[in-house]
């Protein structure tokens, strides 16, 4: 979920699907009525009277369906409820919003966890060209998406996994292993995830001779 307070409309739209594809995490897909550009959010909400919560876009912009990838918070409001939807109900969305954009430009997707939905957004409408995707993890069946995004990306999808291990896996952090790599290309680099890895992220490639203005990045609470 991405953090922005930006105050828009929410109207109804129908659930289309709701499937749990790792344990405790959902993709929610629903009726798409607008055009978006991939790394865009959504506000969501089940009625009004709980303040709606912010989701990347987790699809592809050519599709008819939209969807939004979460984790259940057990104390949460939302998240609870929103995984027990089922297909024909109706969730309240805002239309698109937000600065964090794919473009046709040569970059580094690096995500944590739920973080790597607008990615998967760009992945899905085509943006793969000069595209590098590293997905952090804590164990291996966090790796939403990976038999695709392997098949599509090869080399240029890196997981790395904290946790657990496996042959085709980096054993550590998505920092440690930007950190392994001695010299980085001139390519944008784009984060996505909670506020730690962002900030450590960040610091790191700056440190290595990242300019700031090359280093986009949206966090998710």
């Amino acid at each position: 979920m991405a953090e922005n307070k930006k105050v828009t409309t929410l109207k109804e739209h129908v659930i289309t699907g709701n499937s749990e594809i790792s344990p405790g995490v959902h993709l929610i897909t629903f009726e798409r009525p607008w055009n978006f550009t991939p790394g865009q959010v959504v506000k969501i909400a089940l009625n009004n009277e709980h303040p709606p919560r912010i989701y990347s876009l987790c699809s592809g912009n050519n599709e008819t369906e939209a969807a939004v990838l979460f984790n259940i918070k057990e104390d949460g409001l939302l998240t609870p409820k929103l995984s027990g939807c089922i297909p024909g109900e109706k969730v309240l969305v805002s239309e698109p919003y937000g600065s964090f954009l794919g473009t046709k430009d040569a970059a580094w997707w690096i995500a944590t966890g739920t973080g790597i939905a607008p990615f998967y957004s760009m992945f899905r409408s085509g943006q793969t060209k000069n595209k590098k995707l590293i997905h952090g993890v804590s164990y291996l069946n966090q790796f939403y998406f990976e038999d695709e995004l392997e098949w599509k990306l090869e080399e240029n999808y890196v997981r790395c996994c904290s946790r657990e291990s496996s042959c085709n896996t980096f054993p550590g952090r998505v920092t440690d292993y930007i950190n392994g790599i001695e010299k980085l290309p001139e390519v944008k680099y784009y984060l996505c995830g909670k506020a730690i890895m962002v900030v450590e992220m960040r610091d790191l490639l700056i440190s290595k001779g990242v300019p700031f203005e090359n280093i986009l990045a949206e966090i998710y609470f």
